[in-house]
C-alpha cells in the first residue's frame, strides 16, 4: 500500500510537472498569438504613414492612416454598414458551408475509387488553379446578376480547395494505421470513419482554412461586380466608393474585410492549436 501510494504521488508529480512545461499561462499564450500581429499591423500602417509623408501619391488618392481609420470608426456606428457587413458575412457562411460539404464528400469518394481519382483527380486541382473572377461571365449567363450567381462562384472556388484537402491528408496516413484498422475488423465507410478521416483530419482542416480563402476572395469579386437590389453589402460598397472617389471610405471598408479576414484565420489557428495538443505535437521553438 506505501509503495502504491508513493507511486501515486511521483505520478502527480510528473503530470504537474509536464502540464507546467507544455501548457503556459492563458494570457502568455493569448499575447503570443497576439503581438506579431500588432507589430505587422504597425509597421503596415507606419510605411503607409511614410508614402504620405513624402506625397508619393495626391491625398485624394491614398488618404493617410488617420483619415481611414477615423472613416472606419464612423462606420462603426452607422447601421448602413453592419446590414452590409451581415449580407457579405451570410453570403460567405453559406457558401463556405455548402463547399464543405460538397469538398468533403467530393474528397472522399476521389480518395476511395482509383477510377474517380484517374478521371477528376487533376481536374479538380486545375479548377483550383483557375482565378475566380474568370468564373463570373459564365455565372452570370446562367443566373443572371443574382444571389445564385455569386453562390456558383462561391462553390466552384472553394469546393476544389477543400477536395484536395481531403485527398492529400487521405495519401498521407500511414499503412500501418489502415492495416492496424483492418485487423480489428474495420472496412468500408467504417474503415474510413474511425481510422482514415481522424489521421487525415489536420490536413483536412487545412484543405478547410484555403478553401474559405478561396470562398472569401470569390465572394467579394463576386459583390464587386454583381449588384443586387435592396442588397447592400461590403463588396457593393466598395465599388461604390471608388465611383464616387470617396478613398478613405473605400479603404475603410478594406480594413473591415481585412479584419474579418484576420479573425477567421484566428479561428483556424485556434482549432489548429487545439488539435495538435490533443495529438501531443507540439510547436517547434
Amino acid at each position: 500500500m506505501a509503495i502504491d501510494a508513493s507511486l501515486a504521488t511521483e505520478l502527480k508529480g510528473l503530470d504537474a510537472l509536464e502540464s507546467a512545461t507544455d501548457e503556459a499561462p492563458l494570457a502568455g499564450r493569448v499575447w503570443a498569438q497576439t503581438w506579431p500581429k500588432i507589430a505587422a499591423i504597425g509597421l503596415f500602417v507606419g510605411l503607409w504613414q511614410v508614402v504620405v509623408w513624402f506625397k508619393l501619391k495626391p491625398s485624394y488618392v491614398l488618404p493617410g492612416p488617420g483619415s481611414a481609420f477615423g472613416e472606419f470608426a464612423h462606420q462603426l456606428t452607422q447601421g448602413t454598414f453592419w446590414h452590409a457587413t451581415a449580407v457579405t458575412m451570410t453570403r460567405g457562411v453559406v457558401g463556405f458551408l455548402i463547399a464543405s460539404v460538397i469538398g468533403l464528400l467530393l474528397g472522399v469518394a476521389v480518395a476511395r475509387s482509383k477510377v474517380l481519382r484517374a478521371a477528376i483527380g487533376s481536374l479538380i486541382t486545375g479548377l483550383q488553379t483557375m482565378p475566380s473572377i474568370a468564373w463570373f461571365p459564365l455565372a452570370i449567363l446562367l443566373f443572371q446578376l443574382s444571389e445564385k450567381a455569386i453562390l456558383f462562384v462561391i462553390l466552384i472556388g472553394a469546393v476544389p480547395s477543400i477536395a484536395n484537402g481531403v485527398i492529400s491528408g487521405v495519401d498521407y496516413v500511414p499503412t500501418t494505421l489502415v492495416r492496424a484498422g483492418r485487423n480489428i475488423g474495420a472496412r468500408g465507410i467504417a474503415l474510413y470513419r474511425h481510422i482514415i478521416l481522424p489521421a487525415a483530419l489536420p490536413s483536412i482542416v487545412s484543405g478547410l482554412k484555403q478553401g474559405w480563402a478561396f470562398a472569401w476572395r470569390s465572394l467579394l469579386a463576386g459583390e464587386l461586380i454583381v449588384a443586387i437590389a435592396n442588397r447592400p453589402s461590403l463588396g457593393a460598397f466598395l465599388a461604390n466608393s471608388r465611383e464616387l472617389g470617396e478613398p478613405s471610405y473605400m479603404l475603410a471598408l478594406m480594413i473591415a474585410i481585412l479584419l474579418i479576414g484576420v479573425l477567421v484565420d484566428s479561428a483556424f489557428a485556434a482549432v489548429d492549436a487545439t488539435m495538435r495538443r490533443r495529438r501531443g505535437v507540439g510547436a517547434l521553438s
